[in-house]
C-alpha cells in the first residue's frame, strides 16, 4: 500500500481521538485512566510542550511547519531504505495532522497527560506520538550508518 495512505489513515485516526476528547471532555479537564495516565482536553496555541505560546503567531507556526514539512516529503521520497521511509511516513502524519488542527482551530488539543509522583510531562497527542516514533526510526538509521563507517 503507498504510503499516501498510511498517512492520510494516521491523520484521521488523530482528527477522530481529538473530536472525541474535544466533544466528551470538558476543557483543561483531566480522566484519570491509569495512576501515571490521564486523558485530558488542553488547547496548546505554541510549538512542542507550548514553548512559545503567545510569542509566535498561529499563522507563522503553520508556515514554518508546513515548509518543513515538504522538506521531510522530499526527504522520504529520496530515502534509501525501507525504516528510513516509515519514519518519515510517520513524522508526515503528524505533521500534517497537527497543521490541521492549527488551521481549523488555531490551536492543537492534546490530550495524553503523563505523570508520576510530582513529575510531568507536558500533554501530548498521537500526531506527537507519531512524529516522535518516526524520528527515533530515522535517527536508529543514522546511528547504523555511524556505526557501519566506525567499524570499517
Amino acid at each position: 500500500m503507498n504510503k499516501f495512505y498510511y498517512i492520510v489513515l494516521l491523520i484521521i485516526l488523530d482528527f477522530l481521538i481529538k473530536k472525541i476528547v474535544f466533544n466528551y471532555i470538558s476543557l483543561n479537564s483531566f480522566i484519570t485512566i491509569l495512576p501515571i495516565l490521564d486523558i485530558a482536553h488542553i488547547h496548546n496555541y505554541g510549538i512542542s510542550f507550548g514553548l512559545f505560546s503567545g510569542i509566535i503567531p498561529s499563522w507563522m507556526i503553520i508556515l514554518i511547519t508546513s515548509v518543513v514539512t515538504i522538506a521531510i516529503v522530499y526527504l522520504m521520497i529520496q530515502a534509501s531504505n525501507k525504516v528510513e521511509k516509515w519514519g518519515f511516513t510517520l513524522i508526515i502524519a503528524g505533521a500534517i495532522s497537527n497543521i490541521f488542527d492549527r488551521v481549523i482551530n488555531n490551536y492543537v488539543l492534546d490530550f495524553i497527560y503523563l505523570h508520576y509522583k510530582q513529575f510531568y510531562w507536558p500533554a501530548f497527542n498521537f500526531a506527537d506520538i507519531y512524529i516522535t516514533l518516526g524520528a527515533l526510526m530515522i535517527l536508529s538509521q543514522v546511528f547504523k550508518g555511524f556505526k557501519k563507517k566506525i567499524t570499517k
